[in-house]
């Protein structure tokens, strides 16, 4: 007998449960807000919108299904199960931390804060969500499109791997300097030594944010890739030309068949995907990290 499918539902803390958190109680949070010429209720209001949109999404399963719940901070030790079908209800954002914990589950972005947010991944209302997971079940909606949307990751030769969806992030902690041999495969074999600020290898998803910002401030005339291209686009920040390190490979574009690769040549980088440095690949001097597009999509229901 195959499982009832089972619905997940993925939130984050709110910026007003953070706040309560950290000051104790509400009105020392309040009174902390208030010394420095902020209303506290301004948070509160989106906390509680985005409460509403929880519990209305929660209602909306049916009894038939299995449910969970996970919040943003526990998603790495998470067990997703296939047949799961995955709800995430806030922002763009966590959409983008879910993705690389997924294996093709499908995704309905649920927005708890139209006009605040871009609604790129979160496309619908929580009062969607009863009709969506209704049609549902283990495949997409009848009449509902999927959007395989495309992925970045990241691969060390220790096998350490990280999957992104908007960009992948290779530089040092504390965003200092990094140093390291910088090559295109299927380029002749050139190679470049560098000290930067570090390497953005982004998707179609990510050029509507970290990415864009880069290629704005360029003005770069590298086209920018949809979120269904499997193509990316690379940038690297602010490197320095020395007799040691040039400044001649700093922006390109992979394809499905190409990757970056980049040899360490400092004490310690790291590489993270969607501005989450916690969950990050650690590299050591002399490690190589191949970066291309990933194999796996996010399905984002449409």
């Amino acid at each position: 007998m195959s499982l009832a499918p089972r619905a997940v539902l993925v939130h984050r803390t709110t910026e007003y449960e953070e706040l309560v958190a950290r000051h104790g109680t509400h009105g020392q949070a309040a009174f902390f807000l208030a010394s420095r010429g902020r209303d506290i209720e301004e948070v509160a209001e989106r906390h509680r919108r985005a409460r509403r949109a929880l519990t209305e999404v929660t209602a909306a399963v049916a009894p038939t299904w299995r449910q969970a719940q996970v919040e943003r901070g526990d998603l790495d030790r998470f067990l997703f199960a296939p047949e799961d079908v995955v709800v995430v209800v806030g922002q763009d954002g966590l959409v983008a931390n879910t993705a690389k914990y997924l294996t093709g589950q499908p995704v309905i972005g649920i927005d708890t804060d139209p006009g605040r947010n871009p609604g790129v991944l979160v496309r619908h209302r929580p009062a969607d969500a009863a009709k969506l997971l209704a049609a549902m079940g283990t495949s997409a909606p009848p009449g509902s499109s999927v959007d395989e949307l495309t992925m970045v990751e990241a691969v060390a030769d220790d096998t350490q791997r990280l999957l992104a969806l908007n960009e992948i992030y290779l530089g040092t902690p504390g965003h200092q300097t990094a140093r390291y041999r910088l090559g295109l495969e299927g380029d002749g074999g050139v190679v470049e030594a560098q000290a930067s600020s570090g390497v953005l290898v982004g998707t179609g998803t990510g050029a509507t944010g970290w990415l864009r910002s880069l290629w704005q401030e360029r003005s770069s005339r590298i086209a920018l890739p949809s979120p269904t291209e499997d193509r990316l686009v690379w940038f690297v920040r602010e490197a320095w030309p020395s007799p040691a390190t040039g400044t001649t490979l700093v922006a390109g574009e992979l394809g499905a068949s190409t990757a970056l690769t980049v040899t360490v040549e400092s004490d310690r980088l790291i590489a993270f995907g969607d501005g989450i440095e916690t969950d990050a690949i650690q590299l050591t001097w002399g490690q190589t990290v191949r970066v291309g597009v990933c194999g796996q999509r996010l399905r984002l229901v449409g």
